[in-house]
């Protein structure tokens, strides 16, 4: 359990995908530009599997803006792209925006 306070730490935002590259040491990865509201950020997401690069440039998600930058395989990574899975991860999929909505607005 964490409390309120500490939930209210998670910088969420909504973003959109710019671009989609595969990663160069991983098959699972991509490398994704997103745009959090005027500034865009590099993040490495294991959802090549169930998504093709077509499928995700444009696309409205939910970002976790404010976590620790990792180097994953070599790339940088600055953020989160927060997804659901089913427990054996046969199903991924983003959580994404009902409607339309500009990047970097807050998620609360």
């Amino acid at each position: 359990m964490i409390t309120y306070d500490q939930f209210k730490q998670l910088d969420i935002r909504t973003a959109k995908i710019v671009s989609v590259e595969e990663h160069p040491n991983a098959d699972r990865l991509y490398v994704l530009k997103v745009d959090i509201g005027g500034e865009e950020r590099t993040s490495v997401a294991g959802i090549r599997p169930w998504y093709k690069p077509e499928e995700l440039v444009g696309r409205n998600i939910v970002f976790l803006t404010n976590l620790e930058p990792a180097k994953v395989r070599g790339v940088d990574s600055n953020g989160m792209v927060l997804a659901a899975s089913m427990p054996d991860r046969s199903q991924v999929v983003f959580l994404t925006p009902e409607k339309d909505i500009a990047p970097g607005c807050p998620v609360s």
